[in-house]
């Protein structure tokens, strides 16, 4: 898909400049203005705005709506109402040239979804999704220490990033539904118990959603989460359990005594018990599925096809724009010695064409 001409964009730019002129000038001769702004000679002679039922409207026309933002309103709530869903709020913030609006301000609104890709003059929106493993006192390799956790999540909050969950991306692989400018997943692999009693606190606290990737058979270990915190972690509306296989073996990697019969049973064998045992126990659609160690062949794709799993998840670090391979999408790794500054550098919010 390629970007929006130049031409086509200052065209637009143009007619959001007349109608805002126009509604500015009907405010004037409605008495709102001591001064009626100067009105350029192409621009329609200005109407009496639109009703509406907030009486924010100002101008209108088949493609776009220029509004006044009421006290309370945020982008995400502008794109919810007009444009049906908040994730088209970046298309909002691109037209006007804001990260937020305020009280009082005009603000044109695109009526209909523009760039659905995020294709932009040379480089294309990415969406990082990032890869935990454990939480604990000490830092280690694969152990995030809650502090760092929690530093981390906050400077997510506090710089505008949107956590989104597997949904959410797999319509915007699609083509279907935008995406938040920078956005980002938040994905948590193998099960360990400490995701349910340091992880799941810090990430309510910011309503951040994540993905739990568990491999069944660790259920049951000391370490381990149970079914009962699993259920307890879903219900919240927050976190969705996913397969991350049933043993954690390299599932691209035939065995030295391994026939092709005997390999391809026990890929399936893999695939099949986390799926059926995620869905008995927790009632979920399985949609997304982490390869142990980051490994997948045909092979391994051919049986999450077969079972309707359109995602698949890497450790291969690096931001997904809309062309992403589905079942091959990378995925980037926090260690425990990231600091602030290491941790922003692997977020990609965008990536430069001709780069994968």
């Amino acid at each position: 898909m390629a970007a929006e001409p130049i031409g086509e964009r200052s065209r637009v730019v143009r007619r959001v400049r007349r109608a805002l002129v126009a509604a500015f000038a009907a405010v004037a001769l409605a008495g709102g203005c001591a001064q009626q702004a100067p009105r350029p000679a192409d621009a329609p002679v200005p109407a009496a705005p639109p009703a509406a039922a907030d009486g924010a409207v100002l101008a209108r026309d088949a493609s776009y709506v220029v509004v006044v933002a009421q006290a309370g309103d945020t982008l995400a709530g502008l794109a919810e109402r007009w444009l049906g869903a908040a994730s088209h709020r970046g298309a909002i913030a691109e037209l006007n040239g804001i990260e937020e609006v305020r009280a009082g301000q005009a603000v044109a609104i695109p009526l209909g979804t523009r760039n659905v890709v995020g294709v932009r003059p040379g480089a294309a929106q990415a969406v990082t999704i990032l890869c935990y493993h454990r939480f604990g006192p000490r830092a280690n390799t694969l152990t995030v220490t809650p502090a760092a956790f929690e530093a981390q999540m906050a400077w997510l909050a506090r710089n505008g990033y949107t956590v989104i969950p597997f949904a959410q991306l797999e319509a915007f692989l699609d083509g279907r539904e935008p995406l938040p400018p920078k956005s980002v997943l938040i994905t948590i692999d193998d099960g360990y118990r400490a995701t349910h009693e340091i992880a799941f606190p810090i990430l309510r606290k910011y309503g951040f959603p994540a993905t739990l990737f568990l491999y069944t058979d660790f259920v049951g270990a000391p370490d381990a989460l149970t079914w009962a915190q699993m259920r307890e972690m879903t219900a919240s509306g927050l976190f969705e359990v996913q397969p991350h296989s049933k043993t954690h073996s390299n599932l691209a990697v035939r065995q030295a005594d391994e026939s092709e019969a005997r390999y391809r049973e026990r890929v399936r064998r893999e695939i099949e018990a986390p799926v059926q045992a995620i869905r008995r126990e927790l009632g979920v659609r399985t949609q997304v599925f982490a390869f142990p160690y980051g490994d997948v062949n045909d092979v391994v794709a051919a049986e999450l096809r077969s079972r309707d799993i359109g995602m698949g998840v890497t450790v291969t670090p690096g931001g997904n724009a809309f062309y992403a391979p589905p079942l091959m999408l990378r995925r980037t790794m926090i260690f425990g010695g990231d600091d602030l500054e290491t941790f922003r550098g692997k977020l990609v919010t965008a990536v430069p064409f001709g780069r994968p």
